[in-house]
């Protein structure tokens, strides 16, 4: 695996950063928006044939570029979607998804190894966290993917392992990196952030400028439900994080989607439906458009949780209608792989056990 202990992290530094770096070995500032097209393109440092090769020896001696490894590839035969799990330079595993759409190419990426947030249906917090990812990690999954496809990756989807707000000052940094013009160059407007509701991130991050769709795990009807299967809402509840949702499209201007899990006699009765419309008009009302993603739960086996049957999905999905919401049920893209994240890496961990 690649050198980290003593060597400069590259790809997590912008332009300006890079100008600093290169004045610190020597080197003109002109030398680093060269340096910073090569990296984002995926080109290591011998490969970056417009520099000298005195500058290229002197790159590999005082600096690192973190791509990751690829440790498993999965395609789906049903509709090409790509499974990726990662190996990062310290031996942490990690998860992407990279996804076909009629628009474009879209890659779910993680923002942590592990997660903290305990959410009861979700494969990605078994064992905890583990570590946040750095800028260039976050990145490296984006550039990695797009070398390995061969095809240009025009949207991020910020919902793989990890809470992108509990990972909160890396991940504006990746933002920042993702959207520059001399590098991969994707706008805002086609990343979506998930978040399982840390309301003060959600206000932190209205405040900074970057338009991206925000999608909240909402999952439950009732306070007493959610803090049954999403332990953050027993810091903030419900109340808490629709009013800040609503702060956030008033700031912004930009729709938010509300995902909810759909798991069978837990969720997804009518009674829950009823419920969810009325906790909607009593925080949200007409302040903002209201659109919930219905997503039948990948049943996963540490937890005896099971899907919802399509009937009821669609039952679920026609009182939230009936009442002035718009309800689509998540298209569900390579099922035959475990596209679903944290699949991969809990396997993975599972058998490093078992090794050791």
């Amino acid at each position: 695996m690649s050198e980290t202990v003593t060597k400069t992290d590259l790809l997590s530094m912008n332009v300006a950063e890079l100008e600093e770096f290169c004045r610190s070995i020597g080197e003109p500032k002109f030398r680093a928006g060269q340096i910073f097209k090569w990296m984002h393109a995926g080109v290591g440092f011998d490969g970056m044939s417009n520099l000298s090769k005195a500058l290229r020896e002197k790159l590999n001696e005082t600096a690192v570029l973190l791509y990751p490894e690829i440790a498993e590839k999965y395609v789906s035969a049903q509709d090409g979607t790509v499974k990726y799990l990662w190996e990062l330079s310290d031996g942490q595993n990690i998860e992407s998804v990279f996804m076909r759409y009629h628009h474009g190419n879209t890659i779910c990426i993680s923002t942590q190894a592990g997660c903290r947030m305990g959410c009861a249906f979700c494969a990605s917090t078994l064992g905890g966290k583990v570590r946040d990812l750095t800028p260039s990690e976050m990145l490296g999954q984006v550039i990695a993917a797009q070398r390995d496809m061969g095809e240009r990756i025009s949207g991020i989807v910020l919902m793989g392992i990890g809470e992108p707000l509990d990972n909160y000052d890396n991940v504006m940094k990746f933002l920042r990196l993702v959207g520059d013009e001399a590098g991969l160059n994707i706008g805002y407007r086609h990343i979506s952030l998930s978040t399982c509701g840390l309301v003060d991130g959600i206000d932190r991050l209205a405040e900074e400028g970057m338009p991206v769709t925000l999608s909240i795990s909402l999952h439950a009807p009732t306070d007493a439900l959610r803090s049954e299967i999403m332990p953050i809402n027993k810091k903030w509840n419900i109340a808490e994080l629709l009013s800040a949702s609503v702060r956030y499209f008033e700031k912004t201007g930009r729709r938010i989607s509300f995902e909810y899990t759909l798991i069978a006699g837990k969720n997804d009765t009518a009674e829950g439906a009823a419920q969810l419309v009325q906790t909607m008009k009593k925080y949200v009302g007409r302040k903002m458009p209201i659109h919930i993603n219905l997503i039948p739960v990948n049943p996963i086996k540490e937890r005896d949780f099971a899907s919802s049957d399509m009937g009821n999905v669609r039952r679920f999905a026609a009182i939230l209608e009936k009442n002035g919401m718009t309800a689509t049920v998540r298209r569900t893209l390579g099922p035959d792989i475990n596209a679903s994240c944290g699949q991969l890496r809990n396997r993975e961990n599972q058998i490093q056990k078992q090794i050791l």
